[in-house]
Order: C-alpha cells, then sequence, then structure tokens
C-alpha cells in the first residue's frame, strides 16, 4: 500500500512541495494527520516531519503523505550554568552529572565490604583481624558522612537551580530579557535548538516551497530554513499555524525560565511568515494583535473528518462500551483527549459516589501515566474503581462513532486563558457523534453550549455543579440530542470545509493561479 501510494504521487504533477513540521510523535495528533493527508490529497507534494519517540527514526505514508520521525538528541536541555560547580553558592556540591551518585554508592560498597570482613574474621576467631578493621571502619563512618553531606548539597543546589527563586536567580533572568529581548531564549532554554539542529538540514534538503510549521516550538525551526533558502536564492514561504495563544498556556515544563523563553521565542521568529492561521476567531484577533500581523490570521478549525476512505471505512470501530465492560443501558460519561491536572479529569471521579451507578471513561494517549494512575488510585479510595474505564486512543477517523455510544461528553477544563478563547477538538468530536455535553463555564464553549442548548454548563472545579448538570443530561438525553438535527449546525465543522480554508492560504501564498486544484479519485464514503 505504501509503494502504491509513493507511485501515485510521483505520477502526479505536485502544485508545490510542502514540508509540514510538528514538535511530536504524529500519532495522537489529529489536526496534523488531517492537514498532511488532505493536503496531498488536493494535489501538494507533502512531507510531515515530527519527533520520533526512541532513538530511531521513522517513516510511514499517510494517505499520499509521507511522514517522518526525526531522532532528536536534547545535550542542550540543560541550561549553560547547571553544567558547572556553584562554587561560591554552595561550595560543598559535587559537580553536576553522576559523580554525587558514584560517591555515595562508593561509601556503601566500602563499608559493605568492610563489615563482611568482620563477619569472615569472627568466623575465623582473629581478635587481632577485628582489631585492625577498626580504623578503616572509622574512616568509612567518616566518609560516608562526609559524603552524605556533599550529596544534601548536591541536591539542594540542584532544586534550586530548577526553583530560581533566589534574587541571582531573578537577576539573571532579568538580565537576559533586558539585554537580549526577543532573543533572550538563547539563554533561558537552550533547549530550543535542539529541535533546529535535528529538524534542520533535513527541510533544506528537501527544499519544499512552503513550509507549515505547528505551533510556537516548530515556528523558528521554519523560519530559520526560510532564511537560509533566501540566502541561497531559493523563495520559501512560511506559514504558522498557532494553536494556542502561548502567554495564556499553563507551562507544561515548571522551569521558571521556561515560559519566558517560548514567548520570546515566538516573538522573534512570527515576523518572518507570509500567512498564519489558528484555531478561533478569538485567537485570531489576540495574534494580530501581540504579534502586530499584517493581515488577521485564517481560522482553521480542528473538525473531524465528515467523509473517509474506503480502506478507513473498511476497519473496524472499538465498542466503547464493550471496552468498558457494560450494557447499553448504564450511563456512560466520557472524556476524550489530552489527559492534564488543568483539563479537570479529577471532577469526573470526585462525582463517582454522588452519581449511583454512572460509569466514566477516558480516552487519552498515555493510559499509564502518572496523572491516570493518579486517578485510578483516588477511584480506589473513593470505592467506584469498577465504574472508571481508562482507555486508548482510536485513529482519529474513528473517534466519532467510537463516542457516540457514551451518553454524555464531558469537558471539565479549567480557567486558563488559553481555555477561554476557543472551540477545542473534542467539541467538535462530541458534536459530530451528537452527545449532549457537560461542560464547565469556560468562556467560548460554555456560551456556545448555551447558545445552541447542546448540553449543560456548570461552574469550572465545582463537584455538586458538576453533578447537577450531568444529571440533567442523564434525565433527558434526547432533549439535546435533537439540537444536531438544526439544518446546517453541523456543515461547517467538518475537516473537508476546514480543508478548503487551508488550501486557499497555500495557494494565495504561493503566488494565487500558478497551480490548479488536483482533483482527487479516490472515491469518498460518509463517515
Amino acid at each position: 500500500m505504501a509503494v502504491e501510494s509513493s507511485v501515485a504521487v510521483a505520477q502526479r504533477s505536485p502544485r508545490g512541495k510542502i514540508v509540514m513540521l510538528v514538535d511530536n510523535g504524529v500519532n495522537g495528533d489529529s489536526r496534523v494527520q488531517k492537514e498532511a493527508r488532505s493536503a496531498a490529497a488536493a494535489g501538494w507534494d507533502v512531507v510531515l516531519l515530527g519527533k520520533s519517540p526512541t532513538k530511531k527514526e521513522q517513516t510511514w505514508q499517510l494517505g499520499d503523505a509521507e511522514v517522518r520521525l526525526l531522532h532528536v538528541p536534547t545535550p542542550m536541555h540543560r541550561r549553560r550554568h547547571e553544567y558547572r560547580r556553584a562554587i561560591l553558592r554552595s561550595p560543598l556540591a559535587y559537580q553536576p552529572g553522576p559523580l554525587a551518585a558514584y560517591r555515595r554508592q562508593r561509601m556503601k560498597a566500602w563499608r559493605t565490604e568492610l563489615n563482611i570482613q568482620v563477619i569472615q574474621a569472627g568466623r575465623q576467631g582473629s581478635a587481632v583481624t577485628k582489631l585492625k578493621l577498626l580504623p578503616p571502619r572509622l574512616l568509612a563512618r567518616f566518609a560516608s558522612k562526609w559524603v552524605s553531606l556533599r550529596v544534601k548539597q548536591t541536591n539542594a543546589l540542584e532544586q534550586r537551580r530548577k526553583d530560581m527563586k533566589s534574587p541571582l536567580d531573578r537577576f539573571t533572568t532579568a538580565f537576559w530579557v533586558r539585554t537580549m529581548g526577543n532573543r533572550s531564549w538563547r539563554r533561558l532554554d537552550p533547549a530550543l535548538w535542539d529541535m533546529e539542529l535535528a529538524y534542520g538540514k533535513v527541510i533544506d534538503s528537501l527544499e519544499p516551497d512552503l513550509i507549515h510549521a505547528n505551533d510556537f516550538r516548530m515556528l523558528g525551526v521554519g523560519a530559520r530554513a526560510k532564511l537560509r533558502a533566501e540566502a541561497k536564492g531559493r523563495s520559501v514561504k512560511l506559514v504558522w499555524d498557532a494553536h494556542e495563544f502561548l502567554p495564556g498556556i499553563k507551562p507544561w515544563n515548571s522551569h521558571p525560565r521556561w515560559h519566558v523563553a517560548q514567548c520570546a521565542y515566538e516573538r522573534e521568529f512570527s515576523q518572518y511568515a507570509d500567512a498564519v492561521t489558528t484555531v478561533s476567531e478569538t485567537l485570531a484577533d489576540m495574534l494580530a494583535e501581540r504579534h502586530g500581523l499584517k493581515a488577521k490570521p485564517e481560522v482553521v478549525l480542528n473538525a473531524p473528518d465528515a467523509e473517509i476512505s474506503p480502506e478507513q471505512a473498511a476497519e473496524p470501530v472499538p465498542d466503547l462500551r464493550e471496552m468498558c465492560g457494560i450494557g447499553p443501558d448504564v450511563p456512560l460519561t466520557v472524556y476524550s483527549g489530552a489527559a492534564a491536572p488543568q483539563r479537570g479529569l479529577d471532577i469526573m471521579v470526585e462525582s463517582l459516589p454522588q452519581l449511583p451507578g454512572t460509569h466514566v471513561a477516558f480516552v487519552v494517549l498515555r493510559p499509564t501515566s502518572d496523572y491516570m494512575n493518579q486517578l485510578t488510585a483516588r477511584a480506589e479510595e473513593l470505592g467506584v474503581s469498577d465504574r472508571l474505564h481508562i482507555l486508548p486512543y482510536v485513529p482519529h477517523y474513528q473517534v466519532v462513532p467510537f463516542l457516540a455510544s457514551a451518553d454524555a461528553g464531558v469537558i471539565p477544563i479549567h480557567h486558563w486563558p488559553n481555555h477561554e478563547i476557543a472551540l477545542i477538538t473534542k467539541f467538535f468530536e462530541y458534536s459530530h457523534a451528537r452527545l449532549p455535553f457537560v461542560v464547565s463555564d469556560v468562556k467560548t464553549m460554555g456560551e456556545m453550549v448555551a447558545q445552541t442548548g447542546q448540553g449543560e454548563v456548570f461552574t469550572a472545579e465545582d463537584v455538586a455543579d458538576y453533578v447537577r448538570a450531568v444529571k440533567a443530561v442523564l434525565a433527558d438525553p434526547k432533549k439535546y440530542r435533537d439540537v444536531y438535527e438544526t439544518k446546517g449546525l453541523l456543515d461547517e465543522w467538518t475537516w473537508e470545509a476546514q480543508a478548503e480554508v487551508l488550501d486557499g492560504v497555500y495557494t494565495r501564498v504561493l503566488g494565487g493561479g500558478t497551480h490548479s486544484k488536483a482533483t482527487v479519485p479516490v472515491a469518498q464514503v460518509v463517515a
């Protein structure tokens, strides 16, 4: 199949070569997969570069698009000062690296060896040998305490370097921001270079006509590739696909310099984008204002496919209720998507004692993650673990039929600026699955659900109000499902409509009518 797809691409007269960039392993990122597949189907020559989860490169076909996952070494994930001793701040600490652990283990081995020698001397009845062993045993005890002190100092220094709370740390951060401005990320988070060094040469070798950079970490990689191409006399266009409002996210890296560095990085390279796309009108306005964009970003919603290929349609869709081990009449609420504390999944577990008989399903990328394990442990404490089901992702084109057998789709996210401004992926997936909603009162989604009547809105992080909303939906699900019969409600919430917008962006950026849109000979079936 992969060979046939490659031949088809080679025989087609491409409208231009697009290299798409993403900083993950592609699997689990439905937006990126749909972008690559639909662009290739529309006649573009598409190569999607992602980050391999292992040290080996991987490659496969996604429709007519080629996916390549690159190995990204991360030697720069530690900042330069983290490799040096802090002689003034913590003179007893060992040099960063494995030395502290080695010294501690070496002391344990030494004392263990001496204890064995004492035992052997006892078996031989040699009092002289025991006496000879006394000085080294005392020395080993003293040395062990000395090493333990130094290890403690080393660990404390490492923690202080992570916290960056001292006046000196705050001063150096402010110093680099003040003196280097948007270039300060080079000092604050040099790990961003690791992406550049892994992706850069590959992009250059592909000689794209257009680079589609997904989100902020790929923006700089794409911008520098554009600049290198221009220096060699080649014109390369850059489309930046901004998935989030970076200043409003909850940082997924706890280091105090991380968020500051990412924002500086994004500001430095946003100027090189020839076009910007994003996920909501509100975010489009915010990006235009923050970055002084010449044109308002185009909105490309991350809506599900209305049509899928015959090959995809032929794949059996897993049965959600069967995987949960429950029948069709058992109340089931479902959450599908990224799993993190700010997503508010804990409220679904905490509410179970107040919702007798109701089951909860989490459909997540990593079912055995620390967060999922915490929620499982909490369910056991509450005595409801038999009603909690943690399931893996299904392919993005199966999400809608997979979720459709649930009684309600839940979006319990907390109030973070980035959560207030967009209709997220699962909103559209739940809608096409015709699920009644239970959504927290974040601005955009809460207002949409209240306006359409698709479900109930509850106060974020309020268990009692969440229970009220779930009970209301389960009491009369038909009332909420009937909303989906409204003519035209779901028409624009399809990827096919969004793909046309994205295709228009590519065509405009590359000079309009220089290429005609390719026809797609592959038959389509309605999902």
